[in-house]
């Protein structure tokens, strides 16, 4: 994949959880650690997010039906990445939570 299609996939994975995470991620103690916990693995944590999902899901139902599957998608995208895309992305969120610190 070309560097700008490396930079498109990692955004629009950004895209895709950035409007869920707020809500998914809103009563954890560190919600960088979580995100990262997502996307460590060579495979995206389905397991990690579906236990985030169903806490959140508890709190709040409604709100929770639509995310699961735009969760579960971005999944789909981070498992296509290859080895160095999803070390960027990686990369991008640890910075973040450097930034927001």
């Amino acid at each position: 994949m070309g560097g700008g299609a490396v930079a498109d996939a990692i955004h629009a994975i950004a895209r895709q959880v950035r409007p869920h995470t707020a809500t998914l991620l809103a009563d954890a103690d560190d919600p960088h650690a979580e995100l990262l916990t997502l996307f460590w693995g060579p495979q995206f944590d389905r397991e990690h997010a579906l236990a985030l999902w169903a806490r959140f899901s508890q709190r709040q139902p409604v709100e929770a039906v639509p995310m699961l599957p735009a969760l579960l998608s971005v999944g789909e995208r981070f498992d296509a990445l290859e080895r160095t895309e999803k070390d960027r992305l990686r990369r991008l969120i640890v910075r973040h939570r450097a930034l927001s610190e």
